[in-house]
């Protein structure tokens, strides 16, 4: 079987329609289609079937994904081996940042990366982390972050690697009457109204498993994921807010710890498990690592996710 017609098939499944394959790999969707018709005979089994109007991958094409991944990652072992020859990495690594992480972590990481030899092209994607596979279909590293109760993003195509955790504090309008409490319990907000992210994001995860264990259901009446804007819209008392811990800079809010509960987030860098053997990309994964280290040296209120 053709190797690029096995990165077809890939592109198909991580972004499923044949348009997009199309885009991402500058081709026309015809000549995609042409190519995973090939592949089929090739295989000797159909591998898609329709859908409705669009293509979807028979049990034989979401296998031969599966031994694509190998047979692609093969090769990037071998460039990787080739650039082993070379000395020091050299290559671009393209990486995408949940946008507060990005604030927290990406310039140390850019400045740790300073003289490596590698460029690191970076962007920031506000995405849930289901979102992760999709966006390793652009990207070698991904940072997301989840509620510390829910399940990682690994997967058989996706290896997913806890960062740190980081707690989620209560932002209050400085006005407000618990504002210089050393801690608040969920219970004494009860009436309050809350500003939140989209549902999916790990700060609406938080305030839902805190109502889930205390019984004390939210009455969120803005939904914004802008952390900025919501900084805003507390100091302006336009409700109350949950934010991670390293996210809150406005001087106009009161900064508080919540009280009988667990709640934070967990930073994940996720690749696809073949992306370690390429020195550029082992060099930014270290660089994450190594900063990381720096913000957990400097904060005791931030710690490495416990093990399972």
């Amino acid at each position: 079987m053709d190797a690029h017609r096995l990165l077809v098939l890939r592109e198909l499944a991580d972004r499923g329609t044949v348009a997009a394959a199309a885009q991402a790999l500058s081709m026309t969707p015809s000549a995609v289609s042409q190519q995973l018709k090939i592949l089929s005979r090739e295989a000797g089994v159909g591998l898609l079937e329709l859908d409705g109007r669009r293509l979807r991958l028979t049990d034989a094409g979401r296998a031969l994904v599966v031994r694509a991944d190998d047979v692609l990652a093969a090769l990037d072992r071998a460039t990787a081996e080739m650039e082993s020859y070379r000395g020091s990495p050299r290559g671009l690594v393209r990486a995408a940042l949940f946008p507060s992480g990005a604030g927290l972590l990406l310039p140390r990481i850019i400045t740790a990366l300073q003289d490596s030899g590698v460029d690191l092209e970076a962007r920031d994607e506000d995405l849930p982390a289901s979102a992760v596979p999709a966006l390793l279909a652009d990207y070698d590293v991904v940072l997301t972050h989840r509620d510390e109760r829910a399940v990682d993003s690994s997967s058989s195509r996706v290896l997913a690697e806890p960062l740190m955790r980081e707690p989620i504090d209560l932002i209050l309008p400085p006005d407000h009457p618990l504002a210089y409490e050393d801690s608040v319990r969920l219970e004494q907000l009860s009436d309050e109204a809350w500003i939140s992210v989209c549902g999916g994001f790990p700060v609406d995860d938080v305030l839902l498993s805190i109502a889930a264990a205390t019984g004390v259901q939210p009455r969120v009446v803005q939904r914004i994921n802008d952390f900025r804007v919501i900084e805003e819209l507390v100091a302006g008392g336009h409700g109350v807010a949950l934010l991670a811990r390293h996210s809150v800079s406005h001087p106009g809010v009161a900064q508080v710890r919540l009280a009988g509960v667990r709640a934070a987030r967990i930073y994940e860098l996720a690749r696809r498990p073949s992306a370690d053997e390429r020195p550029a990309v082992r060099t930014v994964l270290d660089a994450f690592r190594t900063v990381v280290a720096d913000v957990l040296a400097a904060d005791d209120d931030v710690s490495r996710v416990p093990s399972p």
